[in-house]
């Protein structure tokens, strides 16, 4: 789980934030509804979190409710994960 926190946090940072200081994004930084990430911003993030876990998102997955941030997304690559290593 460490593993996609660091690497969901370097991509955030070095893709949308690299102005900011790092210790600016917390793990609950508010990320879609602060307006840091946008519909695109999502998508690419969607995009880095499907090739490099080797899952795959739907829609309800990428929800503001429930990808808005780092902890939230946490949650969904790891449910997704382990979905992945049950059905192996």
């Amino acid at each position: 789980m460490n593993d996609v926190r660091a690497a969901v946090r370097q991509f955030i940072q070095t893709t949308f934030l690299s102005d900011e200081p790092a210790d600016s994004l917390r793990d609950d930084t508010p990320l879609q509804t602060s307006g840091i990430l946008d519909s695109l911003a999502v998508y690419r993030l969607t995009t880095f979190i499907q090739q490099e876990f080797g899952i795959t998102l739907s829609v309800s997955d990428i929800a503001a409710e429930r990808f808005d941030r780092i902890d939230d997304i946490v949650e969904v690559v790891s449910r997704h994960r382990f979905a992945k290593e049950a059905r192996a």
